[in-house]
């Protein structure tokens, strides 16, 4: 029950920093010129790309194993959507990183603001797949506790 646990928590920290960033983070970072806007999401991306990615790959392993052990599908599909975030940033977010990245070491601020807008929209999308896997884990977390109340007792 513990490791169910701690997949849970992994998906919802990841769900939690992607809701952080897509609405205090990417509106405020839309409030400042050009400028600053890139130099501050330049700063701010590669530490959350690190935490986010470990939380994933932890949380969507994690819960492949325990679907695997438990075969209760909510696993499974939870850890298919916290893992399809990898997919998703590699194809539809990297280019635009890659983009502002190089602009940001460049001093080119040129389609900056469009850039770092689309890469907003686009990370929403890391929210909604955090939240509905957490939401999942979760679901699948109480399901367990019920069938297996003693389980619960033993891990704490």
């Amino acid at each position: 029950m513990l490791q169910r646990l701690a997949t849970f928590t992994c998906a919802a920290a990841f769900a939690a920093i992607a809701i952080y960033i897509s609405i205090v983070e990417q509106p405020s970072r839309l409030l400042m010129d050009d400028r600053s806007q890139l130099l501050q999401w330049a700063s701010s991306y590669p530490p959350a790309m690190k935490i986010q990615g470990g939380l994933a790959i932890l949380a969507g392993l994690s819960a492949i194993w325990i679907w695997f052990r438990s075969r209760n599908a909510l696993w499974l599909i939870g850890a298919l959507l916290i893992l399809a975030n990898w997919p998703y940033t590699l194809l539809m977010l990297n280019p635009i990183n890659h983009a502002l990245m190089t602009m940001a070491s460049s001093a080119s601020v040129e389609t900056s603001r469009a850039l770092v807008e689309q890469w907003g929209w686009l990370h929403a999308v890391r929210s909604l797949l955090g939240v509905i896997a957490a939401g999942l884990f979760a679901v699948a977390l109480v399901r367990d506790v019920k069938t297996q109340p003693g389980a619960a007792i033993a891990a704490t």
